[in-house]
């Protein structure tokens, strides 16, 4: 391997937020907060190491073998093959002859920790070394100059012997913490902030790789057992998957097709909007249900239903999604955001677009938004998203709910620029009677109808009215029908979503 070519890290993931992974033969510092997961990365870059044949050495001053090789076992991980060394300065022993009080610590206990790590490198003559950590090493130098002058040392050491290191910091000490930026050749942090409600949310970031075109920003990781599981940022790229010319898909509904002028495109964007109960789910089912008998695949987020109250409804309304299920055609998760980060639920989208998914639902938006870590960016995660989806030629279907049911309704935000079609769906009184409406209020790519028609639900499933003129005060979101075109009549169980 040639000097600073990529060394993999141990997580495709990461190799691909650092173009490739580590630098051969360079130092690297991996800082973050007690908990956030730096000694189970090393961990895991170490193990990938010596299934490659290399020589790994974990030298550990802040934490003993014993627990490094209990924290292995709870990931279902193994360190046979990887030496493990503890360098504990004496100032740290409880045996009172280690103990000296003639010459102050600093000036002796630096001094053989330093010569002790290097004694063990040279013996072990190992590729690949963990150092865990240096707060230990900044707090026996007692001053920024001498400790920078140590990682120096250590730096030009580590580089005669040809190890590729990882550093370890537990950001204890903070008054210097930028210290250690300039000397290494590349710098990774990991964080974890406690949320208001729900688990945690961590996220790691490159702060520098020297000669690498890595990935900037915060891409969203999770500690699960096997080790750490990173999503990286969605980003999007220049260049777009021309999708098939088969122009707009039918629905499956002649109705439908003809509010929609034929249909919805591959490659677009559709905003299905309105109040709750008014039957956004159902609708979006409906416009995918022609693609799954063609045996195209379907992803269904679904934030707000689990898969058992999901496949209940459609069932009561002549949707038999169990068939899509069994063969494989539709893919329903249900998604906790109290649990899950937008980047994974970024990554959980991508994979199924690898795995060959035509068609993507998100019900709903409100869903997603609770699953950032600041709500106010959700624009611009929606934009990287449905960008990247319109570039792979899929349908996407995004659902969101209007606060109320009745009155003027308002959506939580604005997200009609961002979609290519958007649909409608609002309750009318016509005779003393609640209905319901849906109507095509922007189409980019194509002729669509610019009037309402009557959305109906019963045991045959979605009915979609004649054309209705007639209508009064449709802008104020309290539409009224006084028309002479016939409404849908009743022929099983009203059942909305």
């Amino acid at each position: 391997m040639n000097d600073a070519d990529p060394v993999p890290s141990g997580l495709t993931s990461l190799d691909y937020i650092l173009d490739g992974g580590f630098a051969n033969n360079r130092c690297h510092l991996v800082e973050g907060q007690p908990g956030s997961g730096k000694t189970t990365l090393a961990l895991q870059f170490l193990i990938a190491g010596q299934a490659r044949g290399e020589k790994c050495l974990f030298i550990t001053i802040s934490e003993s073998p014993f627990e490094l090789l209990h924290v292995a076992r709870t990931h279902g991980l193994s360190l046979d093959g990887i030496e493990l060394y503890e360098c504990a300065p004496a100032e740290l022993s409880l045996d009172p002859e280690q103990y000296q009080s003639v010459v102050h610590a600093s000036e002796l206990e630096l001094g053989e920790t330093v010569r002790s790590i290097m004694a063990v490198v040279v013996a072990s003559a190992p590729t690949l070394v963990v150092l865990d950590s240096l707060s230990e090493v900044r707090l026996l130098a007692q001053g920024p100059l001498r400790y920078r002058r140590q990682v120096l040392a250590l730096k030009q050491f580590f580089f005669q012997q040809k190890c590729t290191v990882l550093l370890l910091d537990d950001l204890t000490i903070r008054e210097d913490d930028l210290t250690l930026h300039s000397i290494a050749h590349g710098v990774v942090r990991l964080e974890q902030v406690a949320m208001d409600y729900g688990s945690e949310r961590r996220r790691l970031r490159v702060f520098k790789m020297r000669g690498r075109d890595f990935r900037g920003g915060y891409h969203d990781f999770a500690i699960r057992t096997g080790g750490l599981n990173i999503f990286p940022r969605l980003i999007v790229q220049d260049e777009d998957i021309e999708p098939a010319p088969e122009g707009p898909l039918s629905s499956g509904n002649a109705a439908l097709d003809e509010l929609t002028g034929g249909g919805l495109d591959a490659g677009t964007t559709t905003l299905i909007q309105g109040p709750s109960g008014s039957g956004k789910s159902t609708l979006a089912l409906q416009f995918i249900r022609e693609r799954l008998e063609r045996g195209e695949k379907a992803l269904f987020l679904s934030f707000e239903e689990t898969l058992h109250t999901f496949r209940r409804r459609a069932a009561g309304i002549g949707i038999g999604v169990d068939t899509y299920l069994d063969s494989g055609a539709l893919t329903i998760i249900h998604v906790d955001p109290a649990q899950t980060s937008s980047g994974e639920i970024s990554d959980t989208v991508r994979r199924h677009i690898e795995q060959g998914a035509c068609s993507v639902i998100l019900d709903s938006l409100s869903g997603y938004q609770h699953a950032l870590r600041d709500e106010n960016n959700l624009l611009l995660h929606m934009h990287e998203l449905l960008t990247y989806l319109n570039q792979q030629g899929v349908l996407t279907i995004v659902v969101l709910a209007q606060a109320g049911a009745i009155g003027t309704l308002e959506p939580p935000f604005d997200m009609t620029y961002l979609a290519d079609t958007v649909l409608l769906l609002r309750f009318f009184e016509a005779a003393g009677e609640m209905r319901r409406a849906v109507s095509v209020i922007k189409k980019r790519t194509g002729a669509h109808e610019h009037i309402m028609r009557e959305l109906f639900f019963d045991t045959r499933g979605l009915q979609v009215g004649p054309r209705l003129n007639g209508f009064r005060n449709i802008l104020s979101g309290q539409p009224t029908y006084g028309g002479t075109a016939p409404l849908l009549a009743a022929r099983g169980n009203d059942r909305g979503t």
